[in-house]
């Protein structure tokens, strides 16, 4: 067209405003000219450090008009912020997006982002972290915890379910007690297991069936370590069936050693203990004890219905306070009991006692001791004192392939005493050289042994139970 060539000086401004007017049909119209004078064709002229400069000056006058606007309304809502920010940018969408996130830093304004559903969200709720105040240099210490069943493998027995909820509440607390517990709980995964086709119980029940309910249990609270023998030993007892084997001949089989397994390891165990520690006990003895243990128990309840006349000194720990119930239970039987209700005087109490008779959650292979927190304590003052410390424990509780020289390595930390200044361990590690003697189920030496002996212990009692 005519008016697309009328003599304006080809430049970058000028064929920029002609081409609107070309388009609406004006075609001599002296606008092209003026637009050469415009601020816009000044603006192109400007040098590249000169717009920098410029940019600068103008986002700093807009940051300066924010702030007058927010000194001058410092309670006004934040719609009002938006919009004195999007006059002061003069992109509307811009300034909304700094209005909101200018008022969340300097007016401490909390804006509530929609969800993709287009309602608000809620506010999470967050469990109470009851590991937090745990320093990390005891962060390996593992704590027991409560598992909801529907987090459980779908593979977990009820039973089973059952058993994991009772450890994590310490409703089952002693090691023989879960063990006894754990074995009856099995009793019923091996009575409702049915091989698949195209498998073998030798070969399927273990990685498939059993593994899942000791995975679930060790969550719930950390396996003692009679539920760990008493595991490798059952293990050990499917791998030895022929995978030809029949399942109702394998299942029953299972099903006689474990109930031969409590009746020996078990029942008799405590009733051997029981009667060998008895015979240790003189006429006129005065027996000490630290809080209440099974095995403690039922041996100074044996002396006395032998009809031998001594004395009984609780110590008790402070925190659990068993030692009460034990204290209860021997005066109700005619023994003459001292309580203490903890630690304090500890020393002349021991001094005064004929033996020290401990409780233990179990043995290791370099003979020490893991037992409830305070027996340490309790085994080191009575070797000071001249007096003899004799442990009571089953050998299922025995540990042939670890030791132990600290109370930090195998422990657990008492979940219902965890705050934020301090925790408590729930044993600790007793040194051999603090113990006199053990004594077991067997009869060797009158019952007898030194700690040291327990692998040749183990080696006489369990091999028998895997054929």
């Amino acid at each position: 067209m005519p008016a697309e060539n009328n003599g304006v000086p080809d430049n970058g401004a000028s064929s920029g405003s002609a081409a609107p007017t070309a388009q609406n049909g004006v075609g001599n119209a002296p606008t092209p000219v003026k637009s050469t004078t415009s601020p816009e064709a000044n603006t192109e002229k400007l040098t590249p450090a000169q717009l920098k400069a410029k940019a600068k000056a103008e986002k700093a006058a807009r940051r300066a008009q924010v702030k007058e606007a927010r000194a001058a309304a410092p309670q006004a809502s934040p719609a009002l912020d938006k919009g004195a920010a999007t006059d002061a940018k003069g992109v509307k969408g811009r300034g909304r997006q700094d209005g909101q996130q200018s008022q969340g830093k300097a007016g401490h304004l909390h804006v509530h982002r929609p969800s993709v559903s287009g309602r608000r969200p809620s506010s999470p709720m967050l469990e109470k972290d009851i590991r937090g105040a745990i320093p990390d240099c005891f962060s390996h210490v593992p704590m027991a915890k409560r598992i909801p069943t529907s987090q459980a493998h779908k593979d977990v027995h009820p039973a089973v379910l059952a058993v994991g909820q009772q450890m994590a509440t310490f409703a089952l607390n002693d090691s023989i007690s879960r063990l006894k517990a754990t074995l009856l709980a099995f009793r019923k995964v091996i009575e409702s297991y049915e091989t698949p086709k195209g498998n073998s119980l030798s070969r399927h029940f273990v990685p498939h069936v059993l593994n899942p309910q000791i995975e679930y249990l060790t969550e719930c609270r950390p396996m003692c370590f009679a539920m760990g023998n008493a595991i490798r030993l059952l293990k050990g007892k499917v791998n030895k069936f022929d995978i030809d084997t029949a399942e109702d001949e394998a299942k029953d089989g299972l099903l006689e050693w474990i109930d031969f397994l409590i009746k020996e390891r078990i029942t008799l165990a405590e009733y051997a203990i029981a009667r060998n520690a008895a015979q240790s006990i003189n006429e006129g003895d005065t027996i000490l004890t630290y809080s209440r243990h099974r095995l403690v128990e039922k041996t100074l309840l044996e002396a006395k219905r032998d009809g031998k006349s001594f004395d009984v000194t609780v110590i008790d720990d402070p925190f659990e306070r068993n030692g009460q119930e034990l204290a209860k239970t021997l005066r109700q039987a005619g023994i003459p009991v001292l309580y203490s209700p903890n630690l304090g005087g500890l020393r002349p109490k021991v001094a005064a006692a004929s033996n020290v008779f401990l409780g233990g959650e179990a043995i290791f292979a370099n003979g020490s001791l893991h037992a409830p927190s305070g027996t340490a304590d309790v085994a080191m003052a009575a070797m000071n004192a001249g007096v003899k410390v004799i442990v009571l424990c089953e050998t299922i509780n025995f540990d042939r392939d670890r030791v132990s020289v600290d109370s930090l390595t195998y422990n657990e930390i008492d979940p219902e005493r965890n705050t934020a200044d301090c925790f408590r361990l729930l044993f600790d590690n007793t040194h051999d050289k603090y113990i006199t003697g053990v004594i077991t189920e067997f009869e060797s030496g009158g019952g007898n042994s030194p700690a040291q002996a327990i692998l040749a212990l183990l080696r006489k009692q369990e091999d028998p139970l895997i054929d």
